[in-house]
């Protein structure tokens, strides 16, 4: 990309330069997860721009603004001095710098650092601006070939490190029917993957070093993914995203007992829909999202 530098700074000028980019502000800035042609001509502009990048990793984001032809300042900010370091660039911004901040890969303050900057930066009365750019999770959804019920997906991220509140974590996203976004790091999918299993036959769409070279997206039943993993020692490197698709419509009542369906069919008979809900969340200990989901099918088949 260095041949091409000169120009591609150019066109990053000629395109985004005539936004106003004002002084006293930061910018979050959305970089490549992977691919180093994925950047915005506006990311550009604002890279050249800024006084200062703050960054997950000063070595990563230095390679980084080299492959763009930029050199500006660095400040490390990430999960173990977010506090301290989000303390510096206020006092940066007040000073009338603008400062962008960038996370190793993707759109930072989502399952990165960030997030303690910018809500430090907002309570001292000062302006975030953000700068859209690669996603994972978009990514993924867009082959998915799903978009949730009428497109609605929750975005959970990485679960817990720790097995029984992983598991109690995966417990939930089987009550949901919604389609759920996961991320993962290589050194836990696979942990990760026998706890995906127990969701069955439930759509799994995963993706694995997206936008890479050896990028791969696959999608399988989830009781599948632990041998999909193991079918090849390179499917457990890299950095993932995985998409629970929606549960069938009648998942819901297969994931409840016959007591808990012949309690909600009582509350039903008597109460509206959603107070029949809360109370029999209260007396079985259901998720609400599941009763409701069942509450509605069963009033469906009754009408």
């Amino acid at each position: 990309m260095s041949a091409s530098t000169p120009s591609l700074l150019t066109a990053a000028h000629e395109l985004a330069g005539q936004q106003h980019y004002p002084q006293g502000t930061l910018y979050m800035v959305a970089t490549p997860i992977g691919n180093l042609a994925d950047i915005s001509l506006r990311a550009l502009q604002v890279l050249h721009l800024a006084d200062t990048v703050a960054c997950e990793d000063t070595r990563h984001t230095a390679g980084l603004m080299q492959g763009y032809g930029l050199h500006k300042p660095l400040l490390a900010l990430h999960e173990h001095n977010e506090a301290e370091a989000a303390q510096t660039v206020v006092q940066r911004l007040r000073e009338g710098q603008r400062v962008a901040y960038v996370s190793d890969a993707g759109t930072p303050g989502v399952s990165d650092p960030g997030a303690r900057l910018c809500a430090a930066v907002v309570a001292a009365g000062l302006r975030a601006v953000p700068l859209p750019g690669a996603s994972s999770i978009t990514a993924l959804l867009s082959v998915a070939g799903t978009g949730g019920h009428d497109g609605r997906f929750v975005f959970t991220g990485f679960l817990s490190p720790k097995a029984t509140e992983r598991q109690r974590e995966v417990q939930a996203i089987a009550a949901d029917p919604r389609a759920c976004v996961l991320l993962e790091a290589p050194h836990r999918i696979e942990a990760l993957a026998r706890d995906l299993a127990a969701l069955g036959e439930r759509p799994l769409t995963v993706g694995r070093e997206l936008t890479k070279q050896f990028e791969e997206v696959a999608q399988l039943p989830a009781a599948e993914l632990p041998a999909w993993l193991q079918a090849s020692a390179h499917r457990t490197r890299g950095e993932f995203v995985l998409l629970v698709h929606p549960a069938r419509a009648d998942a819901a009542e297969d994931a409840m007992d016959a007591a808990t369906l012949h309690t909600l069919d009582l509350l039903l008979a008597e109460l509206p829909v959603k107070t029949a809900v809360k109370l029999c969340a209260e007396i079985t200990g259901q998720p609400r999202n599941a009763l409701y989901q069942a509450a509605l099918q069963r009033r469906g088949a009754a009408d």
